[in-house]
């Protein structure tokens, strides 16, 4: 599978850095919790010193929910929800080890982490506008159908595994405890997003290995046109 995006994403976000890790050989039972505590140690104390809101890193995506023409406090990115969470309860919901490190890594460095299970995404992945027929699967189970125009990950079975970009994701992708293979993106599109995305990569990998004894390809993308490969042994190219 490739993973990419639209030429309108390319040229409407040159800013937006995207880190990849692939992993395979995932397992449900591994302990995580330490690495857990650790980074959203790292979240609370920065929350103590201002709100969500007020970080470079969540008013850069809330400047990008703008321009997509969507209310940014209505329709937050996945990193902001989280952290949103983490402030007003202290802890984040325990779901699979995967996810709780991804996520304890999303609010640790304010940016959206998304997991996908690979095993569930038909072919080729792409952050584009939806053309208004797709699929979308909620996790209560309702289908949907995304708006024409609004950023999706789409298959190419014309599937949404993720709404409004980073703002939903969908239980068709969702790692569950039958999740062998998986592919995480995180995306920041602050000034300095290049250096804090490879440092993320590198905590993560690094507790993923750590943990479930295995380790994760990882590509940093620092352009806006570039495809990742995941049948060429991690390596990319530039669109066209």
């Amino acid at each position: 599978m490739r993973f990419l995006y639209s030429r309108h994403m390319q040229h409407t976000f040159p800013e937006r850095v995207t880190g990849i890790i692939e992993v395979d050989g995932i397992q449900p039972s591994v302990a995580v919790a330490p690495y857990v505590a650790e980074l959203t140690a790292r979240a609370l104390a920065r929350l103590e010193r201002e709100t969500e809101g007020n970080l470079p890193e969540i008013q850069a995506w809330r400047r990008a929910y703008s321009t997509m023409g969507l209310k940014p406090t209505q329709y937050r990115c996945a990193a902001e929800a989280l952290l949103r969470r983490l402030r007003k309860e202290g802890s984040l919901p325990q779901l699979h080890p995967l996810i709780d490190l991804c996520n304890a890594a999303s609010v640790a460095y304010a940016v959206p982490v998304a997991v996908f299970d690979l095993n569930h995404v038909a072919g080729d992945l792409e952050v584009r506008q939806a053309q208004g027929d797709e699929t979308y699967i909620a996790f209560s189970g309702d289908t949907e159908t995304p708006d024409p125009d609004e950023v999706i990950f789409a298959d190419e079975d014309s599937y949404a595994h993720a709404r409004r970009w980073a703002n939903r994701q969908s239980r068709k992708s969702a790692v569950s405890a039958e999740t062998t293979r998986a592919l995480i993106i995180t995306e920041a599109l602050h000034e300095g997003g290049a250096e804090d995305v490879a440092k993320l990569m590198d905590k993560l990998s690094g507790m993923i290995v750590g943990t479930f004894g295995i380790a994760g390809r990882t590509e940093l993308l620092l352009t806006p046109d570039a495809i990742y490969h995941s049948e060429n042994a991690g390596t990319y190219n530039r669109v066209g």
